[in-house]
């Protein structure tokens, strides 16, 4: 089957069960690296953190990056993005069609409402591997819990979090230039 085939299908599903925007993707795209090995989990914390920095919405910037990086042209890129914002135009044509007559359903308002939990569950689940990926180093042996850990990391997680925590007026442009160029220095 062509690359360009199963990317769509892949950016296809994504785009279908990935509700609550760009992080809901991360679980997908967490699969997509570990069946089929286009990128590492370092590569895609790197994604992850250019796609939010870069303007667009998150998950179209993460699709069209694996698509270029995995396919090597911007066909792949474009193959990506229309997988993945297939759905969501075909899925916002039919209820538009059926909502004006159930808006006030009680069974739809429950249905939209038990969705916050799973996708919540969903984000912390790809956050948590992604803080494990971040936070431990991927290259070193493993001979105690101790020696697998970045230290420096955790301390400028904590010291960045703090601040933006105790001084609200920070942008968070600002934020995350300050963490990018600490990124850069620190070589972390």
């Amino acid at each position: 089957m062509s690359i360009y085939i199963i990317l769509f299908l892949e950016f296809f599903k994504t785009g279908l069960f990935a509700l609550g925007g760009g992080l809901a993707t991360v679980p997908f795209l967490y699969e997509m690296m570990e069946k089929y090995h286009w990128f590492t989990s370092e590569m895609l914390t790197n994604m992850i953190a250019v796609s939010e920095a870069t303007p667009g919405a998150m998950g179209v910037n993460m699709a069209t990056y694996v698509g270029f990086h995995t396919s090597g042209s911007i066909l792949g890129g474009i193959t990506t993005t229309l997988g993945l914002v297939a759905p969501s135009i075909i899925i916002i044509c039919i209820i538009a069609h059926f909502l004006k007559k159930f808006k006030d359903s009680p069974y739809i308002q429950n249905a939209f409402y038990g969705l916050r939990p799973a996708v919540t569950a969903m984000i912390a689940s790809a956050g948590l591997g992604i803080f494990i990926t971040t936070m431990f180093q991927s290259d070193v042996q493993v001979t105690s819990f101790w020696n697998y850990l970045q230290p420096l990391s955790i301390l400028l997680f904590f010291i960045v979090f703090f601040i933006s925590k105790k001084f609200t007026k920070i942008h968070p442009i600002l934020l995350i230039l300050g963490c990018g160029i600490a990124g850069i220095i620190l070589q972390l």
